[in-house]
């Protein structure tokens, strides 16, 4: 099993839309490539109550690594684009690869 996490800082001005966007047209966008097995959205408790933003963790599984070379290959660029066309620095995204071992 290997899990694909994606970590999202949003600023605190859009979490609300950002969140519907990623419900409604994102998260249904991504299943679609057929490379995922499923996925869950976690909002992460802040470490400092002072932070401007509120950071969300999106897992999706996947059943091998293969598959997750598709997606970046031919999926990804193209979702990441327009999320940064549509949020630009409002949005920081850091990604990270797991493996069940």
């Amino acid at each position: 099993m290997i899990i694909y996490s994606v970590t999202c800082l949003v600023d605190d001005s859009i979490k609300e839309e950002w969140m519907s966007w990623m419900r409604n047209e994102h998260l249904p966008e991504v299943m679609e490539t057929g490379k995922f097995l499923s996925h869950e959205m976690f909002q992460i408790d802040p470490h400092d109550v002072t932070d401007t933003g509120t950071s969300f963790n999106i897992q999706y599984r996947l059943n091998t690594r293969e598959d997750l070379q598709d997606y970046s290959v031919n999926f990804g660029p193209a979702l990441k684009a327009k999320t940064v066309a549509k949020y630009g620095e409002s949005v920081i995204a850091f990604r990270t690869v797991l493996e069940a071992i």
